[in-house]
């Protein structure tokens, strides 16, 4: 069943979807729900004649499968790339996966880029919660006379980076003059 009457009309629309995918693909690296949902958005600004959902979803998928073919598009690479990039920013591994997840990505590239964070890394929450610490200037950041004055905050806004108690706990004790070392590590 063709959701477009006309040939011509098909292979255009094909052709365009394409064209849109590779324009998108060449500014920025995606993964296949990403770029279906901007494709799909594309196709209702451009007020396509086609007649449901469901047929536009089927011509975005058939361009997506060419561009897998192709190479142009992979999951697996965009989970390792973007976890590498989460993990540089001080993303903790819950806060990893949960972005990851939240991106279209299948689950067995989520755990294979996770066990290759760490197989690399040694402890990657801990080090990342004190960049969050050092960012944000909580923690052993602050003065020692404000520490246990702002425990509770510093322990939510680590929580609410995905952080386990237990870490959170870890990092906000450490004495600064360890903090510091562990600064010049990062």
């Amino acid at each position: 069943m063709n959701p477009i009457k006309n040939k011509k009309d098909l292979e255009t629309t094909i052709d365009d979807i394409r064209n849109f995918a590779y324009l998108y693909l060449e500014k920025y690296s995606s993964s296949k729900q990403q770029l279906r949902t901007y494709l799909f958005k594309k196709l209702i600004k451009k007020k396509q004649k086609i007649s449901s959902k469901k047929e536009i979803f089927n011509l975005i998928d058939t361009v997506i499968f060419s561009l897998v073919d192709q190479k142009f598009l992979s999951d697996e690479y965009y989970s390792d790339a973007k976890s590498k990039a989460f993990l540089r920013r001080g993303y903790s591994l819950n806060k990893i996966r949960y972005n990851l997840i939240k991106r279209g990505i299948d689950e067995k590239y989520i755990k294979a880029s996770i066990s290759k964070i760490k197989e690399n890394e040694s402890d990657p929450d801990f080090f990342s919660a004190i960049k969050i610490c050092k960012r944000r200037r909580i923690g052993p950041c602050r003065e020692e006379s404000n520490r246990p004055l702002f425990y509770k905050k510093d322990i939510s806004i680590l929580a609410r980076s995905g952080f386990s108690y237990e870490i959170s706990k870890k990092v906000l004790e450490i004495p600064i003059k360890e903090f510091k070392k562990f600064c010049t590590m990062l």
